[in-house]
């Protein structure tokens, strides 16, 4: 287990299989615009995600996301052909795609039942289930420091959230579950990337988003007004422009070293909450963010570190949880 943040939203994951080791060259400048662009993306499809909930359900959003960004891969499919698509694991790609599904729709949902900010800020708590599951599922020995550091970052989360107080609201669990279940997809990863290129982990898992996300949809559903349509297709394309960004990022350069930019989607959400919905981020969220992202940064360095010494590559999320 290698970990690094991000969304968003069942997010797809990647093995950097072209990344220098970490600290080995500078950092380099086409890298750090990529994954700024990335984290813009992001944090504008929150925002889209937000403007669509007015009139559909978010899991009626969800499969529009998956259907529309199914449509802007597909293009990958032009430059490796349909063997991109090939595979013995089907069935695992089939199993790590419906819990990323669970992820995504629990995603959705708290943006729009949640500050935006807020909702943002627990999705970055990924890290801290990837760190707990590797230890439960991959055998993985983590030692005091990295322990102390999930500590912190379950504390960060609790001042988030603030169970016991006028402010807690139970969508900040589904804002947590998410980030479990994204844990739970990223560890997945490790498997998946010794035996399939990085297109393959992206086309089969936007592809499959597509099926699995439309049951939740169907219950809920309800044909969008004409005015809607827009919106949807850009909830798509936002999706998976952030996604193909940060994973090209990632294959240029570390992603303890880039993961600092990939933050940006938080404030880029704060800032355009406040302007769009009048949405102040509250001394609560924004100290539990902090802590959040402190520890979830320690957290990647000492991955890299640990990668560097046995000579393996840092497992990446290539989208936060939205």
């Amino acid at each position: 287990m290698r970990a690094a943040s991000r969304p968003s939203c069942d997010p797809i994951v990647s093995f950097s299989d072209q990344a220098p080791a970490p600290g080995s060259v500078p950092l380099p400048p086409r890298a750090v615009v990529m994954m700024i662009v990335s984290a813009s993306f992001f944090g504008l499809m929150a925002i889209v995600i937000r403007i669509a909930s007015k009139e559909l359900h978010p899991f009626e959003i969800a499969f529009f996301r998956s259907f529309f960004g199914a449509l802007v891969a597909l293009p990958l499919l032009a430059k490796g052909g349909l063997r991109t698509l090939r595979t013995d694991r089907l069935g695992f790609y089939v199993v790590r795609c419906a819990i990323g599904t669970a992820s995504m729709l629990a995603s959705f949902w708290a943006i729009t039942h949640l500050p935006l900010a807020q909702a943002i800020a627990l999705s970055y708590s990924s890290p801290l289930f990837v760190t707990i599951g590797a230890v439960l599922f991959l055998g993985e020995v983590v030692r005091m420091r990295r322990w102390s550091a999930v500590v912190a970052g379950f504390i960060g989360v609790l001042v988030i959230v603030r169970p016991g107080t006028d402010g807690f609201t139970a969508a900040s669990l589904v804002a947590v579950f998410s980030a479990a279940m994204t844990g739970i997809v990223t560890i997945s990863i490790k498997f998946l990337s010794r035996s399939d290129p990085a297109n393959t982990i992206v086309l089969l898992t936007t592809l499959l988003w597509v099926p699995l996300s439309l049951p939740a949809a169907l219950m809920v559903w309800q044909w969008p007004q004409t005015d809607l349509w827009p919106w949807l297709v850009l909830t798509g394309a936002l999706g998976t422009g952030g996604q193909y960004f940060w994973t090209h990022a990632l294959r240029i350069a570390d992603a303890s070293t880039l993961a600092p930019f990939s933050y940006l989607q938080l404030l880029i959400v704060a800032a355009l909450a406040w302007l769009l919905f009048g949405e102040d981020v509250d001394r609560y969220t924004a100290l539990g963010a902090a802590i959040v992202i402190g520890t979830s940064l320690y957290i990647m360095r000492r991955e890299a570190k640990v990668a560097r010494q046995s000579d393996t590559q840092p497992m990446v999320v290539a989208e936060p949880p939205v």
